[in-house]
């Protein structure tokens, strides 16, 4: 049996190949049958050009229905796709181009540009151009190509995907997502969220971030679901199309700026019979209005890069608020004490996981891959939490004080090492503070050294031109000292504490 995931996609694709598949408001339609022609054109023209099953394909594109199908091919000839955020600096592309030594990098071309040199010392074979029309180098080319395509074999164990996620120290991991992983995932949310063919799909995602990459997507590749493909959240361009949809999957912040939508109602939502969120915790107050606003219960879950998600609250059932529901299929949960011990219900430890979606490890660090497994092979989320009776989990806290603002993860520690080495800083302190719009706002707290005049814009400046833009603070906070503890770190749930009133409204 051919466990590569893609497999499966193409056997629905063949189904319904004459049914609509993708809707764009910037190339047209393509149908299932397109999928299938697309992605057979792509995986030739990446076969021709000397790419290999095992090969990285470096994609740092805006968001296009070709983009996607660049995904799909690459599974389908067997390569690891390597999705890249848009808003990454030169720097950090650096990084990662080294890191991953891709084979191909396919960009637009003021991405090709920006980052040429790092391109001509980590890209083996050539570089490609696709900008947000799906017009380029790239596809120009695949047009000469055969629309026919066998499946390159994978086992189930075979790397899909890397994708990157940040580092307490300040560098990124690699996570190694295999097509056994994407198959668990994809038909245990397909189920959980019960998807049928009937479906219409609103999608509003950014596609280099998993949400809108995978765990979205495949949801309506398995059931032969159609997709609303929007090039960006945009709170009227979704509220028009809703009343032709049924499920939209988003972030706290896409769901916070609908609310504040004319038109965006009862009337306008009558079609849809599920709203989901997840990638940041969704405030009770903004699910609450929604409630009101639409009638529609908003359907919290949990997930990470490393694993995809883990917990869902029911789509038939009780939808608790607060709480991001039950491990679904596949997955096991466990909350462990400090002590070791499991915690019992009501109390709080950290959240451990273990299953068939779980990745495979870090790319090229297995110290750091052994360092987050259990000797029982349980996967350390980082996160705290705490089950209730009924078995649904509370995310309380991060160990890792990881900051989540608009469904982006950014760890402290990156931006900190950019603000400690500017001259005239003594150290700084990064967190994450609650705002209604992103979830959490990036906010760092500097302590200058003596006679040292930077100023707020200053630092912000330094920070845009190393960083990429959500992880830019929102705010910067001058102390003369940094709390500690008796031990001497830095009290950051000090920090969080008295800055919590920090942003008011959309702030």
């Amino acid at each position: 049996m051919n466990n590569n995931f893609i497999s499966e996609v193409l056997e629905v694709s063949l189904e319904r190949a004459d049914e609509l598949f993708l809707v764009s408001d910037v190339s047209g339609d393509y149908y299932y049958k397109d999928l299938d022609a697309l992605t057979a054109k792509y995986a030739n023209l990446l076969a021709a050009t000397g790419v290999e099953p095992g090969d990285r394909v470096a994609a740092q594109l805006d968001k296009s229905p070709e983009g996607f199908f660049l995904y799909l091919a690459v599974l389908r000839m067997g390569a690891i796709f390597l999705p890249l955020n848009t808003a990454y600096t030169a720097k950090e592309m650096e990084y990662f181009l080294s890191d991953a030594e891709p084979a191909v990098y396919i960009a637009s071309n003021e991405k090709v540009e920006e980052n040429s040199d790092a391109v001509k010392k980590n890209v083996r074979l050539g570089v490609f151009t696709l900008d947000r029309a799906g017009k380029g180098t790239f596809s120009r080319e695949a047009n000469n190509q055969s629309s026919s395509h066998d499946v390159e074999p994978r086992s189930a164990d075979d790397v899909a995907i890397i994708m990157y996620t940040s580092g307490t120290t300040g560098q990124p991991k690699g996570a190694m997502l295999t097509h056994g992983c994407l198959r668990s995932n994809g038909h245990s949310l397909k189920n959980a969220w019960g998807f049928t063919s009937s479906d219409t799909l609103l999608h509003a995602l950014p596609i280099f971030h998993a949400h809108g990459l995978f765990i979205s997507t495949h949801c309506a590749l398995l059931s032969g679901s159609k997709v609303v493909f929007l090039e960006k959240f945009d709170a009227d361009k979704v509220v028009s199309c809703l009343p032709q949809c049924t499920v939209m999957m988003g972030v706290p912040t896409f769901y916070t700026r609908l609310l504040s939508c004319d038109g965006f109602n009862k009337g306008s939502t009558s079609s849809m019979r599920l709203f989901i969120s997840g990638s940041a915790p969704l405030l009770e107050e903004v699910a609450q209005e929604f409630y009101v606003k639409t009638g529609h219960e908003i359907l919290e879950r949990y997930g990470m890069t490393e694993s995809a998600i883990i917990t869902s609250n029911p789509y038939v059932g009780k939808r608790k608020l607060g709480s991001v529901g039950k491990p679904i299929e596949g997955v096991e949960l466990r909350v462990r004490k400090e002590s070791g011990e499991l915690a019992e219900s009501g109390e709080v430890g950290g959240v451990e996981i273990r299953g068939p979606a779980i990745m495979k490890g870090y790319w090229r660090k297995p110290e750091k891959t052994a360092e987050e497994f259990t000797d029982d092979g349980w996967f350390r989320t980082g996160d705290v939490g705490k089950l209730d009776s009924d078995g649904y989990l509370y995310i309380v806290g991060r160990q890792k004080d990881l900051v989540i603002s608009g469904g982006y993860n950014v760890y402290p520690k990156e931006v900190e090492i950019v603000i400690d080495a500017m001259d005239g800083i003594n150290e700084s302190a990064v967190v994450g503070l609650p705002h209604s719009d992103f979830g959490e706002a990036v906010t760092a707290v500097v302590v200058r050294e003596q006679n040292c005049k930077l100023l707020q814009e200053d630092i912000l400046r330094e920070c845009k031109s190393q960083l990429a833009s959500y992880k830019t603070p929102k705010r910067v906070i001058f102390y003369d000292e940094l709390p500690r503890n008796a031990m001497g770190k830095v009290m950051k749930a000090k920090l969080r504490k008295e800055l919590a009133g920090l942003y008011t409204l959309n702030s």
